[in-house]
């Protein structure tokens, strides 16, 4: 049984120079969660932003940090970016060899524990990790770079992922990442998602279409 949908503007997106106007103005438009995607120009091709920055921005909104790392290793910086103010922390499955530590940390540190699954990871990496977490986000682009192609084989995996967690019977979040406007928003609704990720689909008009923006994302 799915949640209903929830919208993660993705700041990596935003305006950086107004990046504190940014984070307002995605709140006032409706979104749910601020996705903020940590980069280390190791595990991933890019660099962005560390703790201090998520630190800087936290007061300017009650909405959930939705906090993707994307680094390796993460364990070392779990503390740091749940004193920052994350309320979810997500880890990738390929970033290190003890992803069951790596979830049993975020949630000693009393966080929101989510993995996450590059393009080729398939669904089985779930296995015996599923009952410890509270979110799974899927990428359906390869992480490192906003404004790239949805990879539509990722939907399978998604309804895979969804047909697994409601065998759970526990209400953890499915999530996708990667090339989400309002047409790839609707097939990854469609096939069990129940949050979104985007950054080039809501933040290209400006603060004033974000509004529009966020509602085209849940199909209004």
């Amino acid at each position: 049984m799915t949640q209903p949908v929830r919208i993660s503007p993705s700041i990596l997106s935003a305006d950086f120079a107004r990046l504190g106007e940014e984070v307002r103005a995605i709140d006032a438009a409706g979104a749910d969660w601020i996705h903020i995607d940590v980069m280390d120009g190791h595990f991933v091709p890019n660099i962005t932003i560390g703790p201090a920055v998520v630190k800087a921005i936290r007061p300017l909104t009650d909405k959930p940090f939705d906090v993707h790392l994307m680094i390796a290793p993460a364990d070392r910086y779990l503390d740091a970016f749940a004193q920052a103010g994350a309320d979810t922390i997500l880890v990738h499955v390929e970033a290190g060899p003890h992803i069951h530590r790596s979830v049993q940390h975020i949630k000693a540190l009393g966080k929101r524990a989510g993995v996450v699954l590059n393009p080729a990871t398939p669904a089985k990496v779930l296995d015996y990790l599923l009952d410890e977490v509270d979110e799974v986000l899927v990428m359906s682009v390869n992480p490192g770079f906003g404004g790239q192609h949805f990879i539509a084989g990722q939907l399978k995996k998604i309804a895979a992922i969804r047909r697994m967690i409601d065998a759970t019977g526990r209400a953890i979040d499915l999530e996708v990442d990667g090339g989400v406007d309002p047409d790839t928003a609707r097939l990854c609704i469609e096939a069990g998602a129940d949050a979104l990720v985007a950054g080039t689909a809501i933040f290209r008009d400006g603060p004033a279409g974000y509004p529009a923006n966020i509602a085209a994302l849940r199909g209004g």
